[in-house]
């Protein structure tokens, strides 16, 4: 999915939503209705741009609420979504946010947030556009660390030009003969090492380059610069004097240095930021959890800043515009998707401004024993995978067959009923419990086969599944 073409954003339509969906299938089980939800929003993004400028402006983007359990598949949404659009895309907590006058973050770092992801994004881009410019110029300048010039070359004339002749500048015609000589010879050298260069024979070779030492965030009254408003960072860097230190490395890794240099040196940081503002206001998107916590219990003076936060809030989904040190960002068309588990409150004791905010809910279902067959055998990097890969690398082939995997999801469902709900993640637990004893053995096995079958598990999780307590404490 490309979203920008030179200085433009392109033509060519992302991801279809069922393309979405199906992407969104091979990592996470269910939840059609959330995928779909998300799917369709991020499809939205692309219909919006090709709409005429006078509806553009009035079509504001369908913000999602997902409400579930923890460990259904909420967060893993946002975070497979956040590697398949190549938008700007930030996830956060709710929880981490207070009103203004409270101590901690205010809700406009999120966009200022936003603007660095979209920043990254393009400057990646435009880092491809000058790639072969870049890698060219990093050559040269291996080269000329690797083959240095000799201090004898061509004599300048007085005003400083080279190539004149003896007569000009008073050196006999022996003395210009041997000059050119030199300089003949330091370039068969250079082209002789510019050959084994790129032959990658000089890899392990040591060079000395110089590297610009970034000055360490400068703190104000508690309060890091890089997160204020104005540029106060960038203004001191340029005031400050570059500290410069000389480092020994190897040819390899000199280059990838050299490179981010060379490739840093040919960007427009003011058109990169010009183009990061317009990439976050129509196609940003911020995933905003644990929504539920910042509902205000009554009687809880604890919760003071709770309702300040939705009302911190509220402008923002509103559609604001916010100041960063890099410009002015509007919040009216960056998409929000907010997810809460909402165990002990409900959505309808939000704010009524925020809740009209977020018009399309998805309920995302419970887990069941189906599902956690589903979780461990089709995601294509499974635990069951994961832990076979691991295990694999000591000499050690793990299987899990049919009935073992039935096993451990009867086991993630009871022990969900009987404990605390918490999904998916129960997984996690249950396989780390079930697995320890072998990883821990695994180096001093040498090559083995394990099969992990319902006798396996019974006779490794059996009692403490059978024990509440136990269950509690360990699974």
């Amino acid at each position: 999915m490309n979203l920008l073409s030179n200085d433009d954003h392109s033509d060519a339509p992302p991801m279809k939503p069922s393309e979405i969906v199906s992407a969104l299938d091979q990592h996470i089980v269910g939840q059609s209705d959330a995928k779909r939800a998300v799917a369709i929003a991020i499809r939205n993004r692309w219909r919006r741009q090709q709409l005429s400028e006078e509806l553009r402006t009035e079509v504001s983007p369908k913000n999602i609420m997902m409400i579930g359990s923890t460990g259904v598949g909420k967060t893993e949404i946002a975070r497979r979504l956040a590697k398949l659009t190549n938008a700007p895309f930030i996830k956060v907590e709710a929880t981490k946010y207070t009103e203004v006058g409270y101590y901690g973050r205010d809700v406009e770092s999120m966009v200022r947030e936003l603007l660095d992801n979209a920043i990254s994004l393009v400057r990646k881009l435009e880092k491809e556009k000058v790639k072969d410019k870049a890698t060219q110029k990093t050559r040269d300048k291996l080269l000329d660390l690797l083959c240095p010039r000799p201090a004898a070359t061509f004599p300048k004339s007085p005003l400083g030009h080279p190539g004149s002749t003896a007569e000009e500048i008073g050196t006999s015609p022996d003395a210009m003969d041997s000059t050119e000589d030199t300089e003949a010879s330091y370039q068969r050298t250079r082209q002789k090492m510019g050959r084994m260069l790129d032959d990658g024979k000089l890899e392990n070779r040591k060079v000395e380059i110089v590297i610009d030492q970034k000055s360490s965030p400068i703190m104000m009254g508690g309060m890091n610069v890089e997160q204020m408003d104005v540029d106060f960072q960038g203004m001191m860097e340029k005031i400050m004097p570059v500290n410069q230190i000389k480092r020994e490395v190897s040819v390899d890794r000199a280059r990838q240095i050299l490179y981010e240099q060379q490739a840093d040196g040919l960007l427009d940081d003011e058109k990169i930021h010009e183009q990061a503002i317009e990439l976050a206001e129509n196609y940003g998107i911020i995933f905003l959890d644990e929504i539920d916590k910042v509902v205000a219990t009554e009687g809880k003076s604890a919760d003071v800043s709770r309702q300040g936060v939705q009302r911190d809030l509220l402008p923002i989904v509103e559609g604001t515009t916010v100041k960063t040190k890099h410009g002015y960002i509007k919040t009216d068309h960056i998409l929000f998707v907010a997810a809460g588990a909402f165990h002990k409150n409900q959505p309808s004791e939000l704010m009524p401004e925020l809740q009209g905010r977020f018009p399309i809910r998805v309920e995302l279902d419970d887990l069941t024993k189906n599902d956690f067959v589903r979780i461990l055998t089709e995601p294509t990097t499974s635990l069951t995978r994961q832990y076979t890969e691991l295990l694999n690398t000591e000499g050690v082939t793990l299987e899990f067959s049919s009935d073992g995997i039935e096993a451990l999801a009867d086991v993630a469902c009871r022990v969900n009923e009987t404990t605390m709900n918490i999904g998916a993640r129960r997984l996690y637990t249950i396989l780390e419990r079930l697995l320890e004893e072998l990883s821990f053995a695994a180096p001093d096995m040498g090559k083995g086969n394990v099969v992990v079958n319902a006798a396996y598990v019974e006779q490794r999780l059996g009692d403490i599944v059978e024990n509440e307590d136990l269950s509690r404490f360990i699974l």
